[in-house]
């Protein structure tokens, strides 16, 4: 199949819930937007051997492409729209395993989009010499002026985590052989949310005027934090001991208590940290009602008096004493 027939096979059918999208048809799609709403726009690309490895499962792919961008909508409370994918395919695979590729792939996305209520709304594909290259663009909408950014941060805020911290960078652990001896039944959940992320997306919707600010935990929870400090001119100090962790991340770190820090600055989490006011806890709580998604407190945000140099963020042990956890930390591409 050449790429018009790729598209027509396995891209069409995901944009078929959408009329915007004429059935790929067309080279731009047209969407409604309701009285009173405003888009928000992100995007995101997953490079093979970068932010996936090459043996992973087609579907996963799929599904981690999607989550990406939809917890980058969550975390500015915006509800999907639509999304918009770009594929360059290596021109070295063979027919046969550029087309049973994308099948696992259309899966993923299909399943994933399934549970998000959105479709494809258009995108384009090419071949490459170069490694599998992946672009989401993501649209959502938002109340005009209740879009939540970073920048809002206030001394006096508590700082919230949903879910549970690390569990993805234990998942690349095992997945690497970093970690060995871990029972399968611990293994397999942190391995599926290494893969196969779940964004946040009612407990975003749920932080328009709740959250004074909040990111998606992409880079790693301290980095992430950070980028709402600096971005606000505050600091936050964070407890160790309320950091929320899963059962099979405890069992792993109690043999082995030298890996606390790469949980604390490894990404791929896809959970929201967020900072609201001490008086907001009672509206806090009722979100967790709704969503059934745990929020844990593990902070506090404060005015900055701090170096410029210096990380906005101190991660403290039960003795109020600062951990040395916190470097530059979290992922980046260029160092």
């Amino acid at each position: 199949m050449d790429e018009f027939a790729l598209i027509a096979h396995f891209f069409a059918p995901l944009a078929a819930a959408e009329a915007g999208a004429f059935g790929l048809t067309d080279d731009a799609a047209v969407l409604s937007l309701k009285s009173g709403q405003e888009l928000v726009a992100t995007i995101d690309t997953l490079v093979e051997g970068v932010h996936f490895r090459p043996q992973d499962p087609a579907e996963s792919v799929g599904v981690k492409l999607l989550a990406v961008n939809l917890s980058d909508l969550a975390a500015m409370a915006a509800r999907p729209r639509g999304y918009l994918l770009s594929l360059a395919l290596p021109v070295a695979w063979t027919p046969d395993r550029r087309e049973a590729w994308l099948g696992g792939f259309v899966a993923g996305l299909a399943a994933a989009q399934a549970r998000a209520g959105l479709a494809l709304v258009g995108g384009d594909t090419v071949g490459t010499p170069g490694p599998l290259t992946l672009t989401v663009t993501a649209l959502g909408t938002v109340a005009r002026g209740l879009a939540v950014r970073r920048s809002g941060a206030q001394a006096g805020d508590d700082v919230y985590i949903s879910g549970s911290i690390g569990d993805a960078a234990l998942g690349l652990m095992l997945l690497q052989g970093r970690i060995t001896g871990v029972p399968a039944a611990d293994a397999a959940p942190l391995i599926e949310r290494y893969q196969r992320p779940s964004p946040r997306l009612a407990v975003g919707h749920g932080l328009a005027g709740l959250a004074h600010a909040a990111a998606d935990v992409s880079d790693g929870l301290i980095a992430d934090l950070g980028h709402i400090c600096r971005a606000s001119g505050v600091r936050a100090t964070v407890d160790s001991q309320r950091i929320p962790l899963s059962p099979p991340a405890r069992a792993i770190l109690a043999r082995h208590p030298d890996v606390f820090a790469d949980l604390l600055h490894g990404g791929d989490d896809y959970e929201l940290v967020f900072t609201a006011a001490p008086e907001r806890a009672d509206d806090a709580a009722r979100l967790v009602a709704e969503t059934g998604v745990p929020l844990t407190a593990i902070g506090k945000i404060a005015s900055t008096d701090i170096a410029d140099n210096a990380h906005p963020v101190r991660v403290t042990d039960p003795w109020g004493q600062s951990l040395s956890v916190v470097g530059s930390g979290g992922y980046c591409h260029f160092t």
